[in-house]
């Protein structure tokens, strides 16, 4: 017996439709077979009628010599009848007398003028047979004779059964090999997706290290893929997420470990001014990293909960990059790097968020400064390509693998962990260029440097702005 489930109505299916389909053969068939017997039988009949019809036209003697003369015509296995217009047997080819008329359709339709045929069950003996009659005409005298051939039927329906049970034999089995390859159809679908169901159950309960195992084909191979994928980034995702809350917990310890300890120190008192100030400027500026991590928090949730309000506006971004590099100008100085901006003394106007424009390239010019060498160059360039303005960051640092490559811009990754910080903030970046309908391009070599290049789209229109007062060139 087979469990109740999609196995079930697989094989229930095709068992169904193959034994309908075999069912109406089977009957198209027999149907057929019986209809060729009958009527070979009936066509042979019927020329032996036509010749006899032939030969009583020309007959001129009398007719109780045409009587005798037509027994002559009878066939094998076949009773032949004269008959008068009211069904009486005049005579026979068997020699038994008949007290009874005969009054079945084939006769009627023989006084008709037509050739009469009717198959039922002989009284008397209850064998199923076939009479064809005709009506003589054109014959010596008045009299009306109908000649009557009767055949036994038996021997064709015994043979007819027989081809029956032969083929309902064959049909029989044929559904069991249906049975048996629709069983295995559905045992070869079934048995993958218990496989796939089971396996995520474990995933469901947290077991993620669990894989659907089996070299599945078609549309069960491609959902098993997906599955192992989701799992497996499931577990990376975990990682990450793991590696974050690790790596934030450090970054929150570490100034607020500051502030504390500078705040005990203070507030027991007996230091100098000096002291004091030094002080109060560490506490201020572990104050200011832990808003920064804050906000970069906050914001990362806003955007996935898509609750990030842009104030657009015209925003020059020649402006905005000088404004940038005198932000990052004493970490920069700190590494002896210069910035260096490379563009044409016009205005490259966009429709944005200034602030979050100035968020996306502040992250990624001071990540430049982060993984950079001491006494290098950062080169900060803009250019018009095809309606859009693109701008450039190259640096000479360390560079990013092309395993992490592909990753760098996934939410709490981390190149690397030494440095501190998030991973957040390409991460955002990445979402406010794609706010401001532009595209986000990093390439990078291992061990020589990274470029960063946004584009977005320039104004059509740009107004006259009047050149910045501050100098271009090397900070």
């Amino acid at each position: 017996m087979i469990k109740r489930g999609i196995g079930r109505q697989i094989v229930l299916h095709y068992f169904f439709v193959v034994f309908l389909a075999l069912l109406l053969v089977e009957v198209i068939f027999m149907f057929a077979l019986r209809s060729y017997y009958y009527d070979t039988i009936y066509k042979k009949i019927e020329n032996r009628i036509q010749t006899v019809s032939e030969f009583a036209s020309k007959f001129k003697e009398s007719e109780q010599s045409l009587q005798s003369y037509l027994l002559d015509f009878s066939l094998p296995k076949t009773e032949l009848q004269v008959l008068d217009e009211q069904g009486n047997v005049i005579d026979n080819s068997t020699n038994f007398a008949s007290d009874l008329s005969v009054q079945t359709s084939d006769v009627t339709q023989a006084l008709a003028g037509d050739t009469g045929k009717w198959i039922g069950k002989q009284p008397g003996t209850g064998q199923q047979v076939m009479a064809v009659s005709q009506k003589l005409d054109n014959i010596v005298g008045d009299q009306v004779y109908i000649i009557r051939y009767t055949t036994s039927l038996e021997l064709v329906n015994d043979k007819l059964f027989i081809i029956t049970l032969f083929s309902v034999g064959i049909m029989a089995a044929v559904l069991i090999i249906v049975f048996v390859v629709s069983t295995g159809l559905a045992n070869s679908i079934v048995r993958p997706i218990n496989n796939i169901r089971d396996v995520s159950a474990q995933m469901a309960q947290g077991r993620f290290d669990a894989r659907i195992k089996g070299d599945y084909r078609y549309e069960l191979g491609e959902l098993a893929s997906t599955l192992n994928y989701m799992a497996q980034e499931i577990v990376r995702t975990n990682q990450i997420k793991d590696d974050f809350i690790s790596s934030i917990s450090h970054e929150l310890r570490t100034p607020l470990t500051s502030i504390k300890g500078w705040s005990e120190t203070l507030n027991s008192g007996g230091y100098d001014p000096e002291e004091t100030k030094i002080g109060m400027q560490i506490i201020s500026k572990e104050t200011d990293r832990l808003i920064g991590l804050v906000e970069e928090i906050l914001d990362f949730s806003k955007l996935e909960q898509n609750a990030m309000k842009l104030v657009m506006g015209t925003v020059d971004l020649r402006e905005l990059l000088q404004e940038i590099m005198l932000n990052v100008w004493a970490k920069a100085e700190m590494k002896q790097i210069k910035l260096q901006l490379d563009s044409e003394e016009t205005a490259y106007l966009v429709h944005g968020d200034g602030n979050r424009l100035k968020q996306v390239f502040l992250n990624i010019v001071d990540n430049a400064i982060k993984f950079s060498h001491e006494s290098s160059i950062i080169y900060l360039s803009l250019q018009r390509v095809k309606g859009n303005i693109e701008i450039s960051v190259q640096d000479t640092g360390i560079g990013i693998s092309e395993e992490n490559l592909a990753r760098v811009r996934d939410r709490f990754f981390q190149v690397d962990h030494q440095n501190g910080g998030t991973g957040l903030g390409l991460a955002i970046s990445q979402q406010f260029v794609e706010r401001h309908h532009g595209q986000m391009l990093i390439r990078s070599e291992l061990g020589a440097g990274t470029t960063i290049t946004v584009s977005l789209p320039a104004l059509q229109a740009e107004p006259s702005v009047e050149p910045p007062q501050l100098s271009e060139g090397q900070i």
